[in-house]
């Protein structure tokens, strides 16, 4: 709903409004409000009850002067320093904060959040996305009382603005926020109910409802391809392994094709370099890289941008059985390098090694992988940070500038020539898979860029950024849905390299 008429005439219960640290001098809406309020508004804010301090958050009661029953007053803080990121943070907690007290919806005065930086389409698609990822709940498998879950049902928006203009805005804010939710549900999934066929079915499901071009390889046909990584990393598993492709084509012509690569391990015992017992614990996350494509490719399905995609998914366990793969193993990979084992828990590379060269036999022009790959990345940048690597300047700033876009930050480590000869330097093979500890995570980036070959590629390792351990104002502890978005935004986005 829209409307810009006079506050006073509001009949919605409740009324969120922001206010920015302005030397506590009341403008706009607030004034008034104030007026209406007998000066209510402005003795609050002098006492300190009303602070425009950024995230500080006030209830306050008309008691009958107005139809409204409550009025939420946010801080935001200083105007210049009010960015989108910003904006989602305070709408996600205003969110939490309504859905706490069982209200079910609200209206937003929409344009007491504008500044000259941040306009109010940005604000609409902030309230958006947050809408969706502060209210998002884990879908557990705990006995449930037969109580309805209270939610929000509805946020109506006040503003000035272009009805049509703030309707996209929002409606994207809230296909990000959806796109993201999605890849969070797969990646809190327990492996013993994702596996890769059911990953494989719910990508086929997708593909469905959005028109994709799908494909599924089975164990025998990556046999006739040659993919040694996903087979020798499947071959402890009872449970089959699947190549999942999706092809979205936004452009008459299939050409410069964007590669989305996702690792999916469902579960990742680290085979006979078994991880610790308690490292063991969470390894249900080790699809991470394949939900975030997914959710990107929800988003892509729904907005439906002018560009070419082909998403590659190689799925399977990491098991451990009289048949899996063994350290000092030689494999062949489906681009025909040899590759020595020397650590069977370095097996996502060996997979996305196969899925990356898949997404060049369908076209893929540049590739973005991203996976849950190394704990060493977690040790060099923490938890908040995703680590990149690239072979291309122009296509790394563009995921960059994604990632900046949609307050997913990463930061790009160094792959030199010695790094090279690292993961090259085997007496048995083309390529080792685990040259040592040392730079653990570009070692991977680096063995990873051996199948990249010449093509333009970036690589996202989210180890560290895949899951919280804590609940932020945008959702709960447990998977975080990370580079759905960025991997969106960098697909709206992409400009091809001139030819």
């Amino acid at each position: 709903m829209f409307h810009a008429e006079s506050i006073l005439n509001w009949t919605e219960e409740t009324i969120i409004i922001g206010l920015f640290q302005k030397n506590n001098h009341l403008k706009g809406i607030l004034s008034i409000l104030d007026e209406q309020l007998e000066g209510q508004i402005s003795d609050l804010v002098t006492e300190g009850d009303i602070s425009p301090q950024k995230g500080a958050i006030a209830k306050i009661y008309p008691l009958g002067r107005m139809s409204t029953k409550r009025i939420y007053i946010a801080g935001l803080g200083k105007e210049k320093e009010f960015t989108f990121e910003t904006a989602r943070e305070v709408f996600g907690k205003l969110f939490k904060t309504i859905l706490s007290s069982k209200i079910q919806s609200a209206a937003i005065a929409a344009d007491t959040f504008i500044t000259e930086e941040t306009d109010v389409l940005e604000i609409g698609h902030a309230i958006g996305e947050a809408l969706s990822l502060s209210t998002y709940k884990i879908q557990d498998y705990k006995h449930k009382s037969n109580e309805p879950e209270k939610l929000i049902e509805q946020i109506t928006v006040i503003s000035e603005a272009d009805r049509a203009d703030l309707l996209a805005a929002l409606r994207v804010g809230a296909v990000y926020g959806k796109g993201t939710n999605s890849a969070r549900t797969l990646v809190n999934m327990p492996g013993n109910i994702l596996t890769a066929s059911e990953l494989a079915n719910y990508s086929v499901k997708l593909a469905d409802q959005y028109g994709f071009e799908c494909e599924v390889l089975e164990k025998e046909d990556m046999e006739k391809l040659g993919m040694g990584g996903m087979l020798a990393v499947n071959q402890g598993s009872e449970l089959p392994p699947k190549m999942i492709v999706l092809k979205y084509q936004g452009k008459e012509k299939w050409e410069d094709a964007i590669g989305l690569v996702g690792k999916g391990i469902t579960f990742d015992t680290g085979g006979y370099s078994i991880k610790p017992k308690d490292a063991i614990v969470g390894m249900k996350t080790d699809m991470g890289g394949a939900a975030a494509v997914l959710g990107a490719m929800e988003m892509i399905g729904e907005l439906k941008p002018e560009q070419n995609v082909v998403a590659v998914i190689p799925s399977t366990d990491n098991m451990i059985s009289g048949n899996a793969m063994k350290p000092d193993d030689i494999i062949v990979s489906m681009n025909g390098k040899t590759i020595e084992i020397l650590n069977t828990d370095a097996e996502g590379r060996l997979v996305l090694a196969d899925g990356i060269t898949y997404a060049k036999q369908h076209g893929a022009n540049v590739l973005v992988d991203i996976a849950t790959l190394t704990g060493g990345v977690i040790v060099a940048l923490g938890t908040e940070m995703t680590g990149a690597m690239s072979n291309d300047d122009s296509l790394y700033q563009q995921v960059l500038e994604a990632s900046e876009e949609c307050g997913e930050p990463m930061w790009r480590l160094p792959i030199t020539e010695k790094d090279i000869k690292k993961v090259r330097n085997s007496k048995m093979a083309d390529l080792n898979n685990s040259p040592g500890r040392e730079g653990h995570a570009i070692m991977a980036g680096a063995f990873l860029r051996e199948f990249a070959e010449e093509t333009p590629w970036v690589h996202l390792d989210i180890a560290g950024t895949a899951t919280s351990s804590k609940e932020t104002n945008l959702g709960p502890s447990g998977a975080t849905g990370i580079m759905a978005r960025t991997l969106a935004t960098f697909v709206e986005r992409f400009v091809p390299a001139e030819k």
